[in-house]
């Protein structure tokens, strides 16, 4: 029995949706697991205090402005999700990288 071609291709088409879905979740999933790994390290800074903890604050909330603007613009601009979340994984590992740093506290003489 032969399949007629556009059964194929619908066939092909929602193989390839299945992907790009799961390939959507595991995204999502990782930059879920990162930005819980960089709130540990910002509160691990605030609860510090000091003027590194204000500074931590007041970044915060910038980063998060500028994040969301940046990522409406592009949604805008015709970006796909992938593409979204790929920019706030970057900006993710950027932050880990930052917090992640060990900082020896300065001794006072």
């Amino acid at each position: 029995m032969r399949v007629p071609r556009g059964a194929v291709l619908q066939q092909e088409e929602l193989a390839m949706r299945r992907f790009r879905g799961r390939r959507m979740f595991n995204s999502l999933t990782m930059l879920a697991l990162e930005a819980n790994h960089v709130v540990g390290l910002r509160i691990m800074k605030l609860m510090r205090g000091g003027r590194g903890a204000r500074r931590e604050a007041k970044l915060m909330i910038s980063e998060k402005n500028d994040a969301a603007a940046k990522a409406g613009a592009s949604l805008m601009a015709g970006a796909s999700g992938d593409e979204i979340v790929r920019q706030y994984r970057k900006r993710v590992a950027a932050n880990a990288k930052r917090l992640g740093k060990a900082r020896t506290p300065r001794r006072r003489k």
